[in-house]
């Protein structure tokens, strides 16, 4: 049986459900505190994110950053710029899989 496909907000609402106090801290203190510090740009912070969660190799959370950096400015070639640097630091395989995980998600977001 394919598994159920949930629109973000029906993701979202599914983790405040089963554990809302790491969504609390997720929205107050990540998204609220840190991500808002005057010390870097969104621009830059979505840079660094997408570039260590392509180097960790977590994929389930890089769709979700890859939009949140296009929304900050980032531009297309910059990322795949960003890819084919991380493939030789963080791994041919790891850039190789950012690459089909962002052809899809940029594809859906045009």
């Amino acid at each position: 049986m394919p598994k159920e496909q949930l629109t973000r907000e029906e993701t979202i609402q599914k983790r405040r459900d089963f554990a809302p106090k790491l969504m609390e801290l997720n929205d107050e203190v990540l998204f609220g505190d840190i991500w808002e510090r005057p010390g870097l740009s969104k621009r830059d912070r979505s840079l660094i994110t997408v570039a260590t969660l392509v180097a960790l190799y977590r994929t389930n959370e890089l769709p979700f950053h890859l939009v949140r950096a296009r929304e900050n400015g980032i531009s297309k070639d910059e990322l795949v710029e960003l890819f084919t640097h991380l493939a030789f630091y963080a791994g041919w395989p790891s850039a190789m899989t950012a690459v089909n995980i962002a052809m899809e998600v940029l594809a859906e977001m045009e």
